[in-house]
């Protein structure tokens, strides 16, 4: 067993030799058994990360470890949920999960594959192709859970469900998590579905990382700040500032202790992912190489 599930190191994806670069940079650090939010907004390499932790792409530079090993060494461990969630249409239900458990002889947990599909009331012998998009992410679920995976990545994975499904789910896997210590990184760009059950947080903007780390550490380490408007906020560093009237706004990173006749306050998980998505020049709070290491 290692204590980190996913460590990058200057990672950097591009698609073809003269093709855009999907993320540039990228150097983070994923500790085992945290449930992570894979935050940014479309476009921004969330679905390209989670691919290459899935051993579904190559590197194009830079070090990618998962679970301890290469990307591909880890496979047999890692269970991966695409966007499309990609199923065999003519496969029925039953037919979808016993080919799980033969590509998982080992691994596999029939009883949570099959509790997934019984709580979605889905009929067995319904074929893939026949169900709703919210049915086949019951389904896909199914099939990663029934993995009994080490580490599980999700991208966007409630996306095609309703709103009492989401809570539904996203109960299950926090059941998984605890039970099994079973690390789970998801990815969306809906803060608020993620806010109440992560506790890391890893923001892409652009293709590169911008915040990384727990998520109390990176709230512990901004301030909201309000001020008259001519007040300067040096030497902290400014996320983001706006005037409105004859008061400044802003979320800073304090290098020191605030003034005290500044009104102050502690930002949100969605106040602090937004100012910095709105403000691509915001520097990055993110490890270094050698904390990685």
């Amino acid at each position: 067993m290692t204590d980190t599930a996913i460590a990058a190191s200057a990672l950097g994806k591009r698609f073809g030799r003269r093709g855009s670069w999907a993320l540039r940079d990228c150097t983070f650090r994923l500790p085992a058994g945290r449930v992570c939010a894979v935050v940014g907004p479309n476009g921004a390499g969330k679905s390209t990360l989670l691919a290459l932790a899935a051993g579904l792409l190559g590197t194009t530079e830079g070090g990618l470890t998962v679970l301890g090993t290469t990307p591909a060494g880890a496979r047999t461990r890692v269970g991966y949920v695409a966007q499309d969630k990609p199923l065999y249409p003519q496969l029925t239900v039953a037919e979808t999960l016993r080919m799980g458990a033969d590509l998982n002889p080992e691994r596999w947990d029939a009883a949570a594959a099959e509790r997934i599909v019984t709580a979605g009331e889905l009929d067995p012998r319904s074929k893939v192709r026949t169900l709703s998009g919210g049915q086949r992410t019951r389904v896909a679920l199914a099939l990663a859970l029934g993995k009994r995976p080490e580490l599980l990545l999700l991208d966007e994975p409630m996306a095609d469900l309703d709103p009492l499904a989401r809570h539904e789910l996203m109960g299950v896997l926090m059941v998984q998590a605890a039970q099994h210590g079973t690390t789970i990184a998801m990815s969306s760009h809906v803060v608020a579905e993620l806010e109440d059950s992560c506790d890391h947080l890893l923001l892409i903007g652009g293709g590169r990382v911008r915040l990384a780390g727990e998520i109390d550490d990176l709230l512990a380490a901004h301030s909201r700040v309000s001020a008259p408007a001519d007040t300067p906020l040096d030497p902290h560093t400014v996320v983001e500032s706006r005037t409105t009237g004859r008061r400044l706004s802003a979320l800073v990173r304090p290098s020191g202790p605030l003034p005290g006749d500044w009104h102050t306050g502690s930002p949100t998980l969605e106040e602090l992912v937004l100012a910095h998505l709105r403000n691509p020049e915001a520097p990055a709070l993110v490890p270094t190489e050698e904390t990685v290491a």
